[in-house]
């Protein structure tokens, strides 16, 4: 069983890498058109797919990576380096192009039904969040860590209904520039995650490095 800091850790993590606040743009503009009753259906379903999915990802993620030869230690430096481009990106409050290409954002401007992408999957469980989820169900020492794991996602998934539901009362309160500030805040604290991940993961794979510091 992991401690209580651990678990501070890794709730705080998976938020600030899923980032419902910075999702509330993409979400205002891809409904815009749309119905109360329609953008309300939106919500619903894209925050149930983030909880799917990570939720998922906590089960099926390392025997996936045991499929295709990849070792927990390499998974963990790929992702931490995902997650540091992530951070760099949201320091700089710009698009997050790891989540989603211009092409992309243009065919889900098109579609009718957004909420399962690109809202919910690559926009909030996106690459970073999948690899974070393994990760840490990878930690896990006790079926306490694997539950709070999934309360983590669920956490995460409420979190995004709240923000997309009052998308228009934050878009008023915040504005433009204060989710920029927001998202910058977040970055930095990525950052600190991204490292973190890719320390442990080159210290698995290169031993001798600790030894010799």
């Amino acid at each position: 069983m992991q401690s209580w800091g651990q678990y501070a850790q890794s709730a705080t993590a998976l938020f600030v890498i899923a980032n419902p606040i910075g999702a509330v743009p993409m979400f205002i503009g891809l409904t815009t058109n749309q119905t109360e009753q329609e953008r309300k259906r939106v919500v619903k379903t894209a925050s149930s797919t983030v909880a799917i999915v990570l939720i998922v990802s906590i089960f099926a993620g390392e025997p996936l990576l045991s499929f295709f030869g990849v070792s927990l230690p390499s998974f963990r430096v790929g992702g931490g380096i995902l997650i540091l481009l992530m951070a760099i990106a949201m320091l700089q409050a710009s698009p997050r192009r790891t989540h989603r290409t211009p092409e992309e954002a243009e065919e889900a401007a098109a579609k009718a039904d957004v909420a399962v992408v690109p809202l919910g999957i690559p926009l909030v469980a996106g690459p970073g969040a999948i690899s974070t989820i393994i990760i840490y169900a990878h930690q896990a020492t006790a079926w306490v860590d694997i539950v709070f794991l999934i309360f983590a996602s669920i956490f995460v998934a409420v979190s995004v209904w709240i923000a997309l539901s009052l998308a228009d009362p934050i878009r008023k309160l915040l504005g433009q520039t204060g989710i920029n500030i927001v998202t910058r805040l977040l970055g930095l604290i990525l950052a600190a995650v991204a490292v973190e991940f890719i320390a442990g993961g080159l210290s698995q794979l290169l031993p001798g490095l600790v030894g010799k510091s």
